[in-house]
């Protein structure tokens, strides 16, 4: 059973600050054995990568064949069914149109003293996605890294998948396709990640890592920023539905057991001011967990971190909602743009009972990588503007350098930067002499 709380009973609160601190994976330590596969890489390339994916993949390549040649992608695309690829091109198109909106505009403004201020936007040069593979084999994964850094213009993006026993996931290779993939290559766990960061003799460094992975790609991409930029560190899937008696209790549990189904350690809570559907949906789950292929993965994450809240009223559940600051949120009430204004926090929000999140994973357009462990506080979901670089522009005429430099020459004083402040008087003093 899920944990049960209702906000009226004593002790709610502390009990809800419990929900909040769960510790929720199980994440070994393996920043050691992570900072030695990196080393080894750094040290001997692609020797250490040929030995590593023989060991962990059971794959026995030559350097020539870490990447996946054009003809090996063509075999593999063919093979995919007609069925699969309109659905991949369908959700491809749509993750391409809403994220071309995102693309800032550079600007260019003359303040009042003449200065020309503004700034730029300018795509990274390299990016590399890291794809999981094995039991875990997204294509959409694939779509929502990629196709966001093709439409801010990254010029090279380089894709890793691991291949266990040399297999090629053809849906993984079309989504490559689909998306203006460069080069992929069959390469996975922290070797890849490092690969990535640091080149070798056949993979060039990229500028910076995005996609998911399990604990180690984890622990490396952690290692190596500062080197290169990341996406984010991922934790456990989690969503969070504010409901009311409106909906139907089905989908609300649907809902829940979609992200259950993700991991044990996934978490999914509802909150309603309703007892009754709050009843109704764990009936619901129960009923519903039994015909899941995957029922006990969800059923150990619905028993162990899943909750039920009953709530005072809805802005209540609002209030709750932003102190979980979930990575997914539905907002499943008869007026779920009413409720809107009052979301602080959350990854991606879906409104009303017709838009389930999985809408969201796959064809809706937004992006499905979300920040995770409360961190919606603070960060926002992959987009464009995390393969782009804002840069400033100044130009000062000289009319504008004598109206604002003198202030920078106190200030440059009053920082000890004699050489700051030097560099503005040197040249107040040459407009002075031509006047």
């Amino acid at each position: 059973m899920p944990i049960r709380l209702n906000s009226r009973d004593p002790g709610f609160e502390e009990a809800f600050a419990r929900l909040l601190t769960m510790k929720r994976e199980d994440a070994p330590d393996v920043a050691e054995t992570v900072a030695g596969i990196i080393a080894d890489v750094r040290a001997r390339g692609d020797a250490a990568l040929l030995e590593l994916t023989a060991r962990f993949d059971r794959l026995e390549l030559t350097a020539d064949r870490l990447r996946i040649s054009a003809d090996e992608i063509d075999a593999a695309v063919g093979s995919v069914p007609p069925g699969q690829r309109e659905a991949l091109e369908l959700a491809a198109a749509r993750i391409r149109a809403y994220h071309e909106r995102q693309l800032p505009e550079d600007a260019s403004f003359t303040d009042d003293v003449g200065a020309t201020l503004g700034w730029r936007f300018t795509p990274i040069a390299a990016a590399g996605l890291y794809v999981p593979g094995g039991t875990a084999s997204y294509p959409s994964s694939v779509l929502m890294n990629a196709i966001p850094a093709k439409v801010a213009g990254v010029p090279r993006l380089a894709v890793t998948v691991p291949c266990p026993d040399g297999v090629l996931n053809p849906l993984v290779l079309l989504a490559a396709r689909l998306s203006g993939v460069d080069e992929v290559y069959r390469l996975g766990g922290a070797q890849a990640v490092a690969a990535l960061a640091y080149g070798t003799e056949s993979i060039a460094p990229v500028d910076k890592i995005t996609g998911p992975g399990n604990a180690f790609v984890a622990a490396a991409k952690r290692a190596v920023f500062g080197k290169v930029g990341i996406d984010m560190i991922a934790g456990p899937s989690e969503i969070l539905v504010i409901a009311d008696d409106t909906v139907e209790p089905e989908f609300i549990a649907l809902d829940l057991l979609s992200q259950a189904e993700h991991d044990e350690s996934a978490q999914a809570i509802l909150l309603t001011d309703s007892p009754a559907l709050a009843d109704a949906v764990e009936a619901e789950v129960a009923r519903l967990l039994a015909t899941l292929p995957r029922a006990a993965i969800a059923g150990a994450s619905w028993r162990d971190f899943g909750a039920v809240v009953v709530t005072r009223n809805l802005s209540e559940a609002a209030e709750l909602s932003n102190r979980v600051a979930p990575e997914h949120l539905e907002i499943c009430t008869e007026d779920p743009e009413a409720l809107l204004p009052e979301i602080a926090h959350a990854g991606a929000i879906f409104l009303g009972q017709w838009t389930p999140e999985a809408i969201g994973d796959y064809v809706g357009g937004p992006n499905h990588v979300l920040p995770t462990a409360r961190s919606a506080r603070f960060s926002s979901g992959l987009n464009v503007m995390d393969f782009l670089k804002r840069t400033t522009l100044a130009k000062m005429t000289p009319e504008a350098l004598k109206a604002i430099g003198p202030a920078a020459e106190v200030l440059a004083q009053a920082e000890g930067l004699t050489a700051h402040g030097a560099s503005v008087t040197a040249r107040l003093e040459r407009l002075n002499r031509e006047e």
